[in-house]
């Protein structure tokens, strides 16, 4: 170890960003799966009752017993308002109060808009309720008294500090219909908080019972159950109790029972604990779920790539002891001695690596966490736990390092190792380059796999053709490092004719390339890997944004949109907007979810799929989806339009029939009506807002386009005259935002796209870096052999440049082109169009492997190129 501390050193530094890496993203990933949303407005109760939140699909795949899948519900799913008495009279209930929820606007008394608590998710909803559900928190009164009139309200005391308002003064509200000024009549703060407090992620207003439940629109239902125990009562005694009210000779049911699909359940769920705040952030769950599963795809990406950085560079130390190693085993070192003696050596190094990046991987898990709670990656309401078990992670991850760098060892020796004495010299004095069959065989296999991978992904849809163009990429890298000797000998064919044209220099590092072919297909395999999948995670989400991108703008045909800071447009404020002098088309947008049901090879699957609503017969002024077959004027109840791509997958055309699952859980069957282009902007399926609000747990619009009459003079002004003292907080503008739908992951997989690609970017530069390193290290005799039969140090500079830029453009070339063919593959899939990386990206990728190669090459170099007399054939 001592003669070798530098090739360590070099190990050392990989495992210790492997340990800290895989601990890192295992404590993401860990905390995404134990996440849940807070408990807030029910945190003085025992249990919630609440609608079941998700839809279920069964089928059989081929050849194994029937699957259940599973997918969250984005809207919400109420209970009917006749279980309140069934919880009530349950023993040990001391009340059971019903929960309408309802998004509000609020401003001040003169009309201007409350500012939202910063959060880092966006802005803090605001929501209505009635007075009862005070107790649920609870709050208490701290100022004035409860509402006593449906035009009297009791604010929390953080909405009231931001709205300048006080017990007796006025605040102006709206819901869902126009705007109405409200006394104050009261103030609240949660139990054991100051005056000016309120709820973490959310603020409430307090009606009366009665107005609350008018404003919410749905008189038979409510949107949760808060039940309050009696003082000594237990969950664990409550829970069983309340199963058996709900579940009793008439069992209570959700409010969407009979248009659900089969499979689902529509009995009323008791939830406790953690699962009390599910009800509350109805969007927690969703996001959870894709979280979870980004999270575990980065985390699995770390580990292949740890697994084949570790395992490079293990190798390459142990391949500059391999004359060392046969000369042990010349002398009578037994194979075991030799394998106990490298193993030794690593563990020497391997544990206070693994143990030291498990100590840098809970900050960069808390840092991790940060960033995607600061870039509203995680919404308002979900907890990622950092409880202390957590902590034990890393712990297991250091460990998988450390086995990692073991194998890696025992692996790496394992030829010398089993050579017998009398040949061990002449097995080492041969050049490495002469790989085995068996490795040949398993990287044309694994090339074969990937280009096949990358044809099935071309003649797929959606996630299914992402997953094969994945598999593609991964196949293709390790194809790539598996054949690295022989595209180092096919580079060197390629290349060696122009670079002997340099001179002497060229000359000597094309016969150094081709006795090394090995070594040298070493050094372009962890340059294949950076290009591969920095291009890959970069150019993937370039190109789809490209696309849709593309296709939102030339969608737009209004010149101009109205939006608002609140939770939404009521739908009178459109009929209004539509009716101002100059006004040609208007329409609002809605936006929701739906759910898919098919099977993709044979296996059942559920997509959620982001939708809009909209006026039909405000298209295509307003909004033009580019039609192919069908009309949009058939657009209404019962019909849907469907995106080209979307519609072959699911082998349907204008006037079929198309099951569709709202996000409400209803399940309904749906007419095409049209097929249209640009989906890839305006999602893969378009409702018309009749349609579509029903299913709406808030029928609100997110804006409203708008289209005017051709010579029509000063619109805007007409618009804006139109909805004053229509819509609080109302904002029209010219050139609208492009309509472009992303999925409910997209700003999560942003963030973690980003951080992966930096965080693992520098791992495998390191790795390349190390691997050049041990490389020239390990040549330093050459170059002082060159030296002492007369080489100059010019000369050897020159060479070590051309074997950098033979390493680069090798490097990039094939690494480009693994990346290549998995990309074009989903973006013809996906976007239809040639993948898109943007210049400077790629110029970035290529300047960085530019950099670290040349000093990767050089600067070890430096002590056998110093003095007029070179160093000794026995110098380190």
């Amino acid at each position: 170890m001592r003669r070798h501390r530098k090739a360590w050193a070099a190990v050392f530094a990989a495992l210790v960003l492997t340990s800290l890496l895989l601990g890192g993203f295992a404590l993401a990933t860990l905390s995404a799966f134990a996440a849940h949303a807070h408990v807030e407005r029910y945190a003085a109760t025992a249990a919630v009752v609440a609608g079941d939140q998700s839809t279920r699909y069964t089928a059989k795949p081929w050849g194994d017993p029937p699957t259940t899948v599973r997918a969250a519900l984005t809207e919400r799913v109420r209970v009917p308002r006749s279980a309140v008495p069934r919880i009530a009279a349950v023993a040990g209930v001391r009340s059971a109060v019903a929960d309408d929820n309802v998004p509000l606007s609020v401003a001040d008394a003169d009309g201007r808009a409350v500012p939202g608590r910063s959060a880092y998710s966006g802005r803090t909803p605001v929501h209505g309720h009635g007075w009862q559900v005070a107790s649920l928190a609870p709050f208490t009164l701290r100022d004035g008294r409860a509402p006593a009139t449906d035009r009297q309200v009791v604010l929390d005391g953080d909405l009231a500090a931001r709205a300048g308002a006080r017990v007796g003064g006025r605040v102006q509200l709206q819901a869902y219909g126009k705007p109405f000024a409200y006394e104050v009549s009261g103030i609240v703060a949660p139990l054991g908080r100051g005056d000016t407090a309120g709820l973490a992620h959310q603020s409430a207003v307090f009606f009366t019972d009665a107005h609350a439940r008018r404003l919410a629109g749905h008189p038979e239902t409510t949107d949760a159950i808060g039940v309050l125990a009696e003082p000594g009562a237990t969950v664990r005694e409550l829970y069983p109790a309340l199963r058996k009210a709900l579940d009793g000779a008439t069992p209570a049911v959700d409010a969407s029972a009979g248009s659900r699909y089969g499979e689902d359940s529509a009995a009323l769920r008791v939830l406790t604990g953690n699962g009390r705040g599910d009800p509350e952030f109805v969007e927690a769950a969703p996001s959870r779920t894709a979280l979870l599963l980004l999270l575990a795809t980065v985390c699995a990406t770390v580990l292949m790539i740890a697994l084949l950085v570790v395992a490079s560079t293990v190798a390459q130390a142990v391949h500059q002891r391999a004359r060392e190693l046969a000369l042990l085993r010349a002398v009578g070192a037994t194979p075991r001695q030799l394998r106990r003696t490298v193993g030794r050596e690593v563990r020497g190094v391997a544990a206070p690596a693994a143990v030291l990046g498990a100590i840098g991987a809970a900050p960069v898990f808390l840092l991790l966490i940060h960033l995607l709670r600061a870039r509203g990656a995680v919404p308002i309401g979900l907890e990622l736990p950092t409880d202390p078990w957590l902590m034990a992670t890393p712990v297991v991850t250091a460990v998988l390092t450390l086995v990692v760098a073991r194998v890696s060892a025992a692996i790496a020796c394992g030829r010398i190792a089993k050579v017998r004495p009398a040949q061990a010299m002449g097995e080492a004095a041969t050049e490495p380059g002469r790989a085995g069959r068996g490795r040949g065989v398993a990287g044309v296999v694994l090339l074969f796999a990937g280009v096949g991978s990358a044809g099935t992904a071309v003649l797929q849809h959606g996630e299914l053709a992402a997953m094969a163009a994945s598999t593609a990429a991964m196949a293709l890298v390790i194809a790539c490092a598996l054949l690295g000797p022989w595209i180092a000998r096919a580079a060197l064919r390629a290349l060696g004719a122009p670079a002997r044209r340099l001179g002497p220099g060229g000359h000597l590092a094309v016969a150094a390339s081709r006795a090394g072919s090995r070594r040298l297909g070493a050094a372009i395999t962890p340059i294949v890997l950076v290009v591969a999948f920095v291009g890959v995670q970069l150019s993937a989400g370039a190109t789809l944004d490209r696309e849709g991108g593309r296709q939102a703008a030339a969608a737009m045909g209004a010149s101009l949109e109205v939006t608002t800071d609140g939770p939404g447009i009521p739908g009178d404020a459109v009929a209004e907007v539509r009716g101002a002098p100059g006004v040609s088309a208007a329409t609002g947008v809605m936006h929701s979810t739906v759910v898919l049901a098919h099977r993709e090879t044979g296996e059942p699957r559920l997509d959620r799929l982001p939708v809009i609503g909209v006026d039909p017969a405000a298209l295509p002024a307003t909004l033009d989806p580019d039609v192919s077959s069908g009309s949009l004027a058939k657009l209404g109840p019962g019909t849907v339009a469907i995106g080209e791509g979307r519609a072959r997958s699911l082998g349907v055309g204008v006037g079929d029939e198309v099951t569709v699952r709202y996000g409400d859980g209803a399940t309904v069957q749906v007419e095409v009506a049209a097929l249209y282009r640009r989906s890839s902007a305006l999602g893969d399926l378009l409702f018309s807002t009749a349609e579509l609000a029903p299913h709406l747990a808030a029928p609100l619009h997110r804006r409203i386009l708008v289209a005017q009459q051709p010579g029509a003079g000063d619109v805007r002004a007409a618009v804006e005259r139109a909805l004053d003292g229509s819509v609080l907080g109302a904002s029209v503008s010219r050139g609208p935002d492009a309509v472009h739908l992303e999925s409910e992951d997209r700003g999560a997989g942003q963030v973690i796209t980003v951080v992966a690609v930096g965080v693992i970017g520098v791992f495998t530069v390191v790795s390349v870096l190390n691997t050049l390193t041990l490389i020239m290290v390990g040549r330093r005799q050459e170059l002082a052999l060159l030296r002492l039969v007369g080489a100059g140090r010019g000369q050897i500079r020159r060479m070590l440049m051309t074997e950098a830029a033979l390493i680069v453009l090798t490097g990039l070339l094939v690494g480009g082109l693994a990346a290549a063919i998995p990309l074009a593959a989903f973006s013809f899939a996906l976007a239809g169009t040639p993948p898109h990386l943007p210049p400077l990206h790629a110029g970035l990728i290529a300047l960085t492997m530019v950099v670290t190669t040349c000093a990767g090459c050089l600067v070890p170099a430096g002590p056998a190129l110093r003095g007029k007399h070179p160093a000794g054939l026995n110098g380190r």
